[in-house]
Order: structure tokens, then C-alpha cells, then sequence
């Protein structure tokens, strides 16, 4: 019965662990490919006295 239970919640965690890997993966490659699209270029504008 223990081992059922350990399997459980070692699963459980190997689970979340997965999802907020690819979530992490996902969210890292938006903001590289939009920082890419968008860059913030500071020179663009001109500075105010």
C-alpha cells in the first residue's frame, strides 16, 4: 500500500514538474521572439533635456 501511495504523489510531482517546464519553455520563447519583433530601443527616442 505505501509503495501505491509513494507512486502517487511521485507521479503527482513529476507531473507539475513537467507542465511548468514546457509552460516555462513556452512563455521564454514568446518573450524572445516578441523582444525580437518589438526590441526596445532606447535611441529611438529623442532625450529630453
Amino acid at each position: 500500500m505505501v509503495a501505491v501511495v509513494w507512486h502517487f504523489w511521485l507521479g503527482l510531482f513529476l507531473a507539475i514538474g513537467a507542465i511548468a517546464t514546457v509552460l516555462a519553455l513556452g512563455v521564454g520563447y514568446l518573450a524572445k521572439v516578441q523582444s525580437m519583433k518589438y526590441p526596445k530601443n532606447n535611441r529611438s527616442y529623442p532625450k529630453k533635456p
